[in-house]
């Protein structure tokens, strides 16, 4: 909860809403996808798990326009080799690694950069 509540704050204060969801279904978060082609200025998404499995998830990504951060708490590249690939890669604007939970606050930073660059 804090780290949502401080995220909606910097985004506010960059003037940018925040939609935080989070899930461990594959399929919800495909969905989620999918409505945000129509509604949303940019994604940023932290697919854990997902980055190295998901064909699914990249395909529903290259259906964005907007732009697209990928986001781990980690740097996936130090942890084991079958983490150093991601599906998700493939349809990213932007990766952000190995901060922390401060990953979380730097990528809205930078998709409010982006926003604002493209507007």
């Amino acid at each position: 909860p804090q780290l949502k509540a401080q995220c909606e704050e910097r985004g506010q204060k960059r003037g940018i809403e925040i939609d935080f969801r989070q899930s461990n279904s594959e399929a919800e978060i495909i969905g989620w996808i999918h409505e945000a082609i129509e509604t949303v200025s940019g994604i940023i998404i932290n697919p854990a798990a997902f980055t190295h499995t998901s064909v699914a998830i990249l395909d529903a990504l290259n259906m964005i326009k907007q732009p697209i951060i990928e986001l781990h708490i980690s740097n996936p590249h130090k942890r084991e080799p079958f983490r150093h690939h991601s599906y998700v890669t493939f349809a990213a604007t932007a990766l952000v690694c190995g901060l922390g939970v401060n990953g979380y606050l730097v990528s809205v930073d930078a998709m409010a950069d982006i926003v604002t660059e493209q507007a």
